[in-house]
């Protein structure tokens, strides 16, 4: 049976990633992102199918729902990043607030909207996927924040969709290269540091993370549901 996929922030990096996997499975894909160009870009290369949203804007994202089939197999909530790489440089109260928000928004709110829209879409033994990261349990700032309430929020997914046969789990990501999370800001002496933080000695890739997704998609993973499957090679262990 061909699923439909729904793969939010899916133009680039490890969205984009995630849906290839899916449409190299003979998935039908959707990808979701703010940018048309790159969105389309990604789309005819795939084989996706594009819709440009912002998962930040409820009407928007209601708007999406209308345009996607019924039923939906797999939402992958993969939207968001850290904010603060955009910030003006302002440190006055008001601006803090604004950029703490940003983060909340743009990690939280637009995994939030998207399965709470697509809630009585998803299909019966599908699964929800968030996109978390290392920083959950690391720190950093707003975005560290943001990550760790998008896991546990996910506990209450998981308890809402379950009985549906539903599974609800979060995949963070380490350090991954050949993506845009750093906005080219990533200096060589940063990188050799996380690259040394790692157990298997090197960055992670978009098809690490990939991998996981698609793994917690699959029928070998229907009794897996409420976790955090961390894909970081050792950078922060769990026991």
């Amino acid at each position: 049976m061909t699923r439909n996929i729904l793969v939010t922030g899916g133009g680039t990096g490890i969205g984009l990633a995630v849906a290839r996997h899916f449409a190299e499975a003979g998935e039908r894909v959707f990808i979701t992102g703010r940018r048309a160009d790159p969105l389309e870009e990604a789309a005819k290369a795939l084989g996706a199918e594009p819709l440009v949203c912002d998962h930040t804007d409820p009407e928007a994202v209601a708007a999406l729902v209308d345009r996607l089939p019924d039923p939906v197999h797999v939402l992958v909530n993969n939207a968001g990043g850290n904010t603060d790489f955009d910030a003006d440089g302002r440190t006055d109260l008001a601006a803090y607030a604004r950029d703490f928000r940003a983060n909340l928004d743009a990690n939280v709110l637009t995994a939030a909207l998207t399965t709470k829209a697509l809630e009585q879409r998803l299909a019966p033994g599908g699964a929800v996927i968030q996109i978390g990261s290392i920083a959950a349990d690391t720190g950093a700032g707003s975005y560290g924040a943001a990550k760790a309430a998008l896991t546990t929020w996910n506990l209450s997914v998981a308890g809402l969709l379950g009985p549906r046969g539903i599974t609800a789990n979060v995949v963070a990501p380490g350090y991954i290269a050949d993506t845009e999370f750093f906005r080219d800001r990533m200096t060589d002496q940063r990188r050799e540091t996380l690259v040394a933080a790692t157990k298997t000695g090197r960055a992670g890739a978009p098809s690490d993370v990939a991998g996981a997704v698609v793994f917690l998609a699959s029928p070998a993973a229907r009794h897996i549901t409420g976790q955090v499957l961390h894909v970081n090679g050792g950078a922060h262990g769990t026991r």
